[in-house]
């Protein structure tokens, strides 16, 4: 055990990005109930993860996460969730047979209900009312009674995590991962998509059954690992009330777990040194990760990581860096080259999203999907010149057939976003333009970045 820390000794710092609850008593209700109720992932499944994290490290296998913006809780519904599950998949498909690189799935699911906002109010037409925080603390709808937090939410979230992941874990586990019938995961508006990405894609399907019935042939057997796949979740842990409430001892000794799920992480605007994020997650044995924005400078970066991974274990931590591409190329070095002579053990992985958001001319949030590409490149690069390695690519993607991110093989305008234009926050990738990055990281892997 860690000297002064407690599942809740957090609340002993400065803490941001929280709501402010004008019930107490029914707070304190809720957080009792979410104590009492039974974990959503179990620690068995948290080293796991914690151990393919490490061979990641070593360059043994890559992390492809990848999600929503935000959940909703409209969205726990089967064909969304099987959706985003059917992407990640042929995206995964696309890299392991395009680079020979095994991949660990990481879902932005079953609990990214929270989320952080630049500012406490929002104003309209001269009315002043709490910003939306996600749905896991209030609604979106500019009213008064939907934007004033709830805490009952919570419970609200946790059931549908709960779903989505008992869903997750069926699909994941049974048939419907089962590389003999890739064709599980088509989507279903994918006879939309007839472009050279699909095409590739469907030349990629021929190969792999090919190779599958190649290798049973030689092999004289169907080897089980061909029919189902490991599957992870993760979130931003920003609501500490919630997490800790969470947050159990392991029935085997070995600290204590957040196990509403296996990686949570620390965002950008929360990665404060003496903030209440920070002390919590030094003593949660989770794996974990932190957003490392242009803002970090490199001594707080090191100290930063002596906090979480004091004892510079692999798969500890990992490191999402999301830079921009206007900034990448002078910011990540220096951190990358600071880090190796300090021999630190983390994973770097790469958000190419998040520092590219632009807003249109009508003051709609996009992103350009050469400006994502190119900043992936950069980063692959970058790696290889410091005598690194990327171990991994951190997207905000979507199963359904949006338009919220311009360019692509589609050739998508601003004129064309009111389209299927439907995140409530951060615009996402479609389908087709989420297999195009998987096609373009591959082709990075073979080149031998990594």
């Amino acid at each position: 055990m860690l000297a002064g820390w407690f599942p809740e000794s957090w609340q002993g710092f400065a803490i941001a990005q929280q709501p402010t609850y004008d019930d107490p008593v029914l707070l304190s209700s809720v957080l009792e109930q979410l104590r009492k109720l039974p974990p959503l992932v179990t620690s068995w499944e948290v080293d796991h993860l914690r151990t393919e994290l490490a061979a990641a490290q070593q360059g043994k296998a890559w992390l492809l996460q990848g999600g929503d913006c935000a959940e909703m809780f409209a969205g726990c519904q089967s064909e969304p969730i099987a959706s985003k599950l059917k992407v990640l998949l042929q995206m995964s498909l696309a890299i392991v047979f395009g680079a020979r690189c095994r991949i660990i799935r990481l879902g932005r699911m079953a609990g990214q209900y929270a989320k952080p906002r630049s500012s406490d109010m929002e104003t309209r037409n001269g009315v002043t009312l709490p910003c939306y925080r996600g749905d896991l603390i209030n609604e979106n709808e500019f009213t008064a009674a939907a934007r004033r937090p709830d805490p009952m939410r919570m419970l609200r979230g946790y059931e549908r995590s709960a779903l989505t992941m008992n869903f997750i874990r069926g699909l994941s586990e049974g048939g419907f991962a089962d590389l003999h019938h890739p064709e599980n995961w088509n989507l279903v508006f994918v006879n939309q998509v007839s472009g050279e990405v699909a095409q590739r894609y469907q030349r990629l399907l021929q190969s792999l059954g090919d190779s599958i019935r190649f290798m049973e042939t030689i092999a004289g057997s169907d080897p089980k690992e061909l029919r189902r796949v490991d599957f992870f979740t993760s979130h931003e842990a920003l609501h500490l009330g919630y997490e800790s409430a969470l947050t159990r001892k392991s029935v085997r000794g070995t600290g204590y777990y957040n196990l509403s799920t296996h990686l949570p992480w620390i965002g950008d605007r929360t990665r404060g040194l003496q903030g209440a994020h920070i002390e919590y997650f030094r003593g949660i044995r989770n794996p974990i990760a932190v957003k490392v924005g242009p803002s970090m400078a490199i001594d707080e970066l090191v100290e930063m990581i002596d906090r979480l991974n004091p004892s510079n274990e692999p798969g500890r931590l990992t490191l999402i860096h999301r830079m921009g591409r206007s900034k990448i190329a002078n910011v990540l070095p220096p951190m990358v080259d600071r880090l190796r002579e300090l021999n630190k053990h983390v994973l770097w992985i790469c958000d190419p999203m998040h520092g590219n958001t632009v807003a249109t001319q009508h003051g709609r949030k996009t992103r350009r999907f050469d400006d994502i590409c190119e900043e992936l490149r950069l980063a692959f690069e970058i790696h290889a010149a410091c005598g690194s390695r990327l171990g991994g690519a951190h997207l905000e993607l979507t199963g359904e057939n949006v338009t919220e991110c311009t360019g692509g093989a589609g050739g998508l305008t601003e004129f064309d976003l009111g389209a299927a234009y439907q995140t409530q926050l951060d615009p996402r990738l479609n389908y087709e333009q989420a297999l195009e990055v998987a096609f373009e990281i591959a082709e990075h892997l073979r080149n031998g970045w990594r």
